[in-house]
């Protein structure tokens, strides 16, 4: 998860060196396409055996949420703050907690009600609305937030039907598909090297989600998830070498509190997925 989280900060670190010359679009487009690549081996399997029933209406679904997530992603990652957009990213699994009670039916008990109000708290302390000006880009980062919360929730769905791979192959063949005509209107020249800073995002976005993967089958959610805050950390470093961005205590007040709130609830649904770990005093008797 270490690894992973590393990862992902490199992704946000070369889009944020990138900046604002490409459009959102054509960046994403660029990078999706380059992960297609990376994830032909696991499409070609299920290219030659067609989709399960049922599955090309969420597959699609997805794609488009997707792709509204990244490329609301990848316009606010070039105009905010690493720290900023990392902060405000930690909002997912909140969302995606909110859905999964509202579209599955899933108990929303009391305390991750609580929760997800301290969570959402944190991002008003974050934005301060009124106290500054909310920009663009904050609107961007928190549309995103929303649609990828939109997107785990399908995939979500469709993990019971398809292998993880081909999840994740389907997800970037739909989004580069889609992507496409986006990018070609607003399509500008692009010189080797942002195409190869590009490949190099699909690169560590792959592996931080296989590491991610590995991550999940290997410990516990309460043990893996505080890990990935750490990206906060990092994220405020990477800014500050970086780009000389100061770390906002704002933000980092506002980080503390959404990742209290995730690791609150990954630990209550960790004690209440658990098991008994002895047998009842009448267990083995016959």
């Amino acid at each position: 998860m270490l690894a992973a989280g590393l990862s992902f900060v490199g992704v946000t670190g070369i889009v944020r060196y990138l900046g604002t010359e490409l459009p959102a679009a054509q960046s994403a487009f660029v990078r999706f396409a380059w992960g297609a690549v990376f994830l032909l081996p696991a499409l070609g399997p299920l290219l030659r055996n067609g989709l399960p029933a049922g599955t090309a209406g969420p597959v699609l679904w997805r794609g488009a949420a997707h792709t509204i997530a990244v490329i609301c992603w990848f316009y606010a990652m070039a105009r905010l703050p690493v720290a900023e957009v990392t902060a405000i990213g930690y909002l997912n699994p909140v969302l995606v907690t909110l859905g999964a009670a509202l579209f599955f039916g899933e108990r929303l008990a009391a305390r991750r009600l609580i929760a997800v109000g301290v969570a959402m708290l944190g991002a008003l302390v974050i934005l301060r609305p009124g106290l500054r000006e909310v920009l663009p880009g904050h609107l961007a980062q928190l549309g995103a937030a929303v649609a990828f919360a939109a997107s785990y929730l399908i995939a979500k769905r469709l993990s019971g039907r398809l292998p993880a791979a081909a999840v994740v192959a389907l997800l970037s063949l739909a989004v580069t598909a889609a992507l496409a005509p986006l990018a070609a209107a607003v399509w500008v020249p692009m010189t080797p090297a942002q195409t190869g800073w590009l490949g190099l995002v699909a690169a560590f976005a792959t592996f931080g989600h296989y590491a991610m993967q590995r991550a999940f089958g290997a410990a516990p959610l309460t043990v893996t998830q505080p890990v990935t805050f750490l990206q906060l950390v990092w994220a405020t470093l990477l800014g500050w070498a970086a780009f000389g961005e100061a770390a906002d205590p704002w933000v980092l007040a506002g980080g503390g509190m959404i990742i209290a709130a995730v690791s609150f609830i990954a630990w209550r649904e960790a004690r209440l997925n658990r098991g008994p770990v002895t047998p009842a005093v009448n267990a083995a008797k016959v």
